[in-house]
């Protein structure tokens, strides 16, 4: 089976059972926080998919990773997920979340990466403009690159904008390496 499909299904039924309890924002909240953990922590994705561990260990290692905040909703899909043997699409079903809720929700998610820490002032300009520009609530995850040199990197959901140095010593690299 599509290892794409798997967790996109288990998603999009997570969303409908947090839909059933009222309870989508929160079960949002919580797959960030699992995400954020499994960000922090790679080698808990080496521990869902170890066969030495039994499924009670991986289950609590979920639980733990959720926090002490998690919702019923998301830790009875902890443990569906365990009971069904597909702990190692965790991640891939709590990022394919993530897209169901922001898209059923008409929420945009801003990526701005910059070479350096730039003044909260940029920022807010960067942030105000595009919210002027899109119809859509914005969601902002601001990361700073210095591998990019100079310049900044503007994603909204799947378009890019590389105003990068990095890039464009790439586009002059291919166009020295063409002639």
């Amino acid at each position: 089976m599509n290892e794409g499909l798997i967790p996109r299904r288990y998603a999009k039924a997570l969303y409908k059972y947090a839909q059933e309890q009222q309870c989508t924002q929160q079960v949002y909240a919580d797959t960030q926080r699992l995400e954020e953990a499994f960000a922090t922590h790679p080698a808990l994705t080496k521990a869902l998919g170890n066969p030495a561990l039994s499924a009670t260990e991986k289950e609590q290692l979920l639980i733990a990773a959720a926090g002490p905040d998690a919702g019923k909703a998301i830790l009875r899909f902890i443990n569906l997920v365990i009971l069904n043997h597909r702990e190692t699409f965790f991640r891939a079903a709590m990022l394919d979340y993530q897209d169901v809720y922001r898209k059923e929700n008409n929420i945009a998610r801003v990526t701005i990466i910059t070479a350096s820490a730039v003044s909260d002032e940029i920022v807010a300009r960067i942030k105000s403009l595009l919210k002027s520009k899109l119809d859509k609530e914005l969601e902002f995850v601001y990361e700073i690159d210095p591998s990019l040199i100079g310049g900044f990197i503007l994603r909204v959901e799947s378009m890019q904008l590389d105003a990068s140095i990095q890039n464009e010593l790439k586009k002059l690299r291919v166009k020295l390496l063409n002639k």
